[in-house]
């Protein structure tokens, strides 16, 4: 396995929408190789999930993990999922205000709404079919890692541009208040 650069904010390929990968695409060498260096890549990063197109690759996968992660201690775990080709349907209309920086905007982060409860339905790295719910942070993560599938970066759903701060300057004056209360969150709502 291989670390792959992770391509910035401003490269054009973070702006194009993935192609959907054919099964049998999945199932060659170079997607499976193309999968474990994402999984290494998102690991040494600490991210808690990354796209094909933040490692250069146009293909409709992504990939999302939580376990004891510095950057997010607040998340709730998730195993690692590999998903590919997912489409994402919001359950209900409820939103949550989330928090969030990308591997690709380093030192950047702004709050944006995100969907509670989606569904989410994509092929595993074996070409098996899931369809699942998820809910709370991990439902947010998984709207994270598919919009970048489709061409989109969280900078672009921040609705108040004020909100924008360096991961310095988040550390400092907002992340006490922003735990507290994505913690409440997720004891409510779970996941």
């Amino acid at each position: 396995m291989s670390v792959l650069p992770i391509v910035p904010v401003g490269n054009p390929i973070l702006r194009q929408p993935t192609r959907s990968v054919s099964e049998s695409e999945l199932a060659s060498l170079e997607v499976q190789h193309l999968i474990d260096d994402m999984v290494e890549t998102m690991r040494t990063a600490d991210g808690a999930g990354i796209a094909a197109n933040q490692v250069g690759s146009n293909l409709r996968i992504a990939i999302a993990e939580v376990r004891d992660n510095s950057r997010y201690p607040y998340k709730p775990p998730i195993p690692l999922t590999i998903f590919v080709n997912p489409v994402v349907t919001p359950v209900d209309d409820e939103l949550v205000e989330i928090n969030e920086g990308c591997l690709s905007v380093p030192d950047l982060r702004g709050n944006l709404n995100r969907h509670v409860h989606i569904r989410v339905q994509y092929l595993d790295r074996n070409g098996n079919r899931h369809d699942e719910v998820k809910r709370g942070l991990t439902a947010g993560t998984f709207q994270h890692e598919c919009d970048h599938l489709d061409g989109k970066l969280f900078i672009d759903r921040v609705t108040d541009p004020t909100t924008f701060t360096t991961w310095d300057q988040f550390d400092q004056h907002h992340r006490a208040a922003f735990v507290t209360r994505i913690t409440e969150f997720v004891d409510r709502i779970g996941s």
